[in-house]
């Protein structure tokens, strides 16, 4: 099985490490982990890491993400989804698609967001989620998000809104369908999400669990680690520099040229694998993370 990144189209009902164990062992892998966890109720795209594959997963999770789905007014829960349990209901306000246009707007930009109990983050070393299944609700501090773009739309359905949202990395879609719930004077809770990007990668490049399993044992879609990090710029380099590197010669990027508009570029061994990653520093570059260091396959001079 070649390292690199693999594009699940999760299904609905299914963990995202639910999906790790059933690729795992369909398919012998040694390393296997996912990106950006999708709660069960969520379908879309899931990107794992295969073996190697995992040494690249820091260049990939600060990706920002797009979603879709419905908000169903006049029902709020504990969880903010539709899995929880009823804790307010109230009518649904009359609105119209100008007044649902209007709120989108207001909602694009940066703005501060609460994680809500139920999620994994870590309040005093102890995760939310597990506090609130115990019935404790503790303080949490709301962090930066950013809305790059919302699109809110009226369904046949008068309690239903569909919409769709670019946005970052770590904002709560059920915070967000309970916050557009509060400003139209109602409790609303989350029916539907799906994830239709990560990052640069989309649904089309997707697979549906079936395919995945149905695949031959070792011959899975993945994408090499050059593949997935192609928005990143790459430079080719020397088989001196690549040995110099290999070999922990920190310096040996003092008179690198990379590119001249970027601050990170991928430096690909003369072999044509993926070496390493370089970040800009000043005039030069430095090295990130090395992801080749086998200085054996290398040429020595």
């Amino acid at each position: 099985m070649p390292d690199g990144i693999l594009l699940a189209d999760k299904p609905a009902g299914e963990t995202s490490a639910g999906i790790v164990r059933i690729l795992k062992r369909r398919h012998n892998l040694r390393k296997i982990g996912h990106l950006g966890t999708l709660d069960p109720m969520a379908t879309g795209v899931l990107p794992l890491c295969i073996d190697g594959g995992t040494r690249i997963a820091q260049f990939l999770d600060a990706a920002d993400k797009a979603y879709s789905g419905e908000i169903l007014l006049g029902l709020g829960t504990d969880t903010l989804d539709i899995t929880g349990q009823e804790k307010a209901r109230g009518p649904v306000p009359d609105f119209d698609g100008q007044t649902l246009s209007q709120l989108a707007a207001s909602l694009e930009g940066e703005r501060m967001q609460t994680p809500p109990m139920y999620s994994a983050v870590k309040v005093d070393g102890q995760e939310l989620y597990k506090l609130a299944r115990a019935g404790i609700e503790v303080e949490r501090k709301a962090r930066p998000v950013r809305i790059d773009h919302i699109s809110l739309e009226p369904t046949a359905a008068a309690e239903r809104i569909r919409f769709s949202v670019d946005c970052s990395k770590g904002t709560y879609i059920r915070v967000l369908a309970e916050e557009i719930g509060a400003a139209l004077g109602c409790p609303a809770t989350l029916a539907s999400l799906r994830r239709t990007r990560f990052g640069h990668f989309g649904e089309a490049e997707s697979h549906t669990m079936a395919a995945l399993e149905a695949c031959p044992v070792g011959e899975l879609p993945v994408l090499t680690p050059i593949e997935a990090l192609r928005t990143i710029p790459s430079r080719k380099v020397s088989p001196e520099l690549a040995y110099a590197l290999a070999v922990g010669r920190k310096g040996s990027l003092r008179d690198f040229a990379g590119p001249a508009d970027s601050a990170r570029v991928a430096l690909i061994a003369p072999n044509d694998a993926l070496l390493a990653i370089a970040d800009r520093d000043g005039e030069g570059w430095i090295l990130r993370r090395m992801l080749y260091p086998k200085a054996s396959d290398l040429y020595r001079p």
